[in-house]
């Protein structure tokens, strides 16, 4: 088990598992209200980021690339954000 967690992709891979365990409770116990629609879009948020950046492989690509996919990935999930908080109103 020590060996699987030396490769980061390994670490990315497990996490992401957790996440989605995590989401998939939420969603089955129908938590509602601000706090769990964030949580839900951090947990995507950093999702996201561990398939950019390990599974892409784009932790040690050009600076440019990163931030081009990280950024789209901020804007999207703002997005979201602020269709959440106009429905509020």
């Amino acid at each position: 088990m020590i060996d699987f967690l030396k490769n980061s992709a390994h670490r990315a891979w497990l996490v992401l598992m957790v996440a989605t365990g995590i989401t998939w409770y939420l969603g089955e116990v129908g938590a509602a209200g601000t706090a769990s629609i964030v949580a839900m879009l951090v947990i995507a948020f950093v999702k996201g980021r561990l398939v950019i950046l390990d599974f892409m492989e784009l932790r040690e690509a050009p600076m440019m690339w990163r931030v081009l996919l990280e950024g789209w990935l901020i804007v999207v999930a703002s997005l979201i954000l602020l269709a959440y908080w106009i429905s509020l109103k």
